[in-house]
């Protein structure tokens, strides 16, 4: 599951991706200075993993990961092939989710590539390019759908119906996702297209030192602007967490955000904002060889969840002894749980719940 970061050019990508990955994607004050989409594999901050470290003192701890793609900055045009365009909208269609940097600052020594900072037009520039692709898309499909729903065939006629309420949308400048739909219909002929406005998506406005605690005005005017698209928004000063990223030791680190007003860097937000964002979650195993994270996708059963760890864990499973995160961290210690009868024993059809720590008994 990936997270792709978009926006205009020299608004902050390649630089929030270097400061939540270490990988260090070439950084500069022009545009397409990224080409090659980057791919970060980052940790996921989770105090959870910590508690149980300090309670079984493991040999290792491992988190769960999220991967980040840093992809090209797009411009106008780019659904025509201007700029990087063709390349930019490949790139993101293979993404499951989009973190979408706004510039919410004013530096004149920062070139804007329309000459002026305005998040609002640099969002609706991203959001025509992008519309306008998934229109490409919803015509050649509707050509199909037409001539079958033309002989009478009902399902082609519910889908043609589907199809141009999307159309529709679209030409008026909304995103599929926000886009009424009833859930069946959306499951069943929208889901299959891939639409690029369709992935869920994160606006992340990448403000100055002075607004990292508090925000400022323009991140205020992305709120107001995308109150009806069940978009979650976030401000971070990137060139900022790029200076902490810098820091040597993490008392340094720590110092540093406590002068800013800060409890943690706002890239470990964003980080559990992308995870939530693809629909993921966690669950533990925790043993004296490892602690580890595990990801999940929310209403994963437990031979799924089972299977993360290895395909044989899922075609073997037997049961899962399952105790909660709160129940472990109360009470100390497995031992401790088991002799309050705390630990339970869950079949194929068990639900995991975020934070569950789990071992599977299975037979290959």
């Amino acid at each position: 599951m990936k997270a792709g970061i978009v926006g205009l050019p020299n608004v902050g990508k390649s630089t929030l991706f270097n400061c939540l990955s270490n990988a260090k994607a070439q950084s500069a004050n022009f545009p397409f200075c990224t080409i090659e989409p980057n791919i970060g594999v980052v940790n996921v901050p989770d105090a959870r993993l910590q508690k149980l470290e300090e309670l079984v003192d493991p040999e290792r701890v491992l988190p769960a990961t999220v991967e980040i793609v840093d992809i090209a900055g797009l411009v106008k045009g780019a659904s025509k092939g201007e700029g990087l365009g063709n390349q930019f909208l490949g790139n993101i269609r293979e993404t499951d989710a989009i973190l979408h940097v706004l510039r919410c600052f004013d530096n004149d020594n920062i070139v804007h590539v329309d000459g002026s900072v305005d998040p609002i037009r640099d969002k609706e520039t991203i959001d025509m390019e992008l519309q306008l692709k998934d229109l490409e898309t919803v015509d050649k499909k509707l050509e199909k759908v037409k001539r079958a729903s033309r002989t009478g065939n009902k399902d082609a006629q519910k889908e043609e119906a589907v199809l141009l309420a999307i159309k529709n949308g679209l030409e008026a400048g909304t995103s599929v996702r926000a886009i009424e739909i009833e859930e069946e219909s959306r499951s069943e002929f929208v889901k299959p297209l891939q639409f690029i406005t369709d992935k869920p998506v994160m606006y992340v406005c990448n403000v100055d030192e002075d607004a990292a605690v508090s925000g400022n005005a323009y991140v205020e005017k992305v709120k107001e602007t995308v109150a009806a698209e069940n978009a979650e928004v976030i401000f971070l000063a990137v060139g900022t967490e790029a200076d902490i990223t810098e820091l040597e030791t993490y008392d340094e680190r720590q110092m540093f955000l406590e002068d800013l007003g800060l409890e943690e860097p706002g890239s470990a937000k964003l980080i559990r904002g992308a995870y939530k964002l693809l629909d993921l979650e966690t669950y533990f195993t925790a043993g004296v060889k490892e602690v580890r994270a595990w990801t999940i996708p929310v209403g994963a059963t437990a031979p799924q969840a089972a299977g993360v760890i290895h395909t044989d864990f899922e075609k073997g499973f037997i049961r899962a002894e399952v105790i909660a995160y709160d129940d472990y961290v109360a009470l100390g210690s497995e031992a401790k749980v088991k002799e309050a009868g705390k630990m339970r024993v869950e079949g194929k059809e068990y639900v995991v719940k975020d934070g569950d720590v789990m071992h599977f008994r299975f037979n290959v």
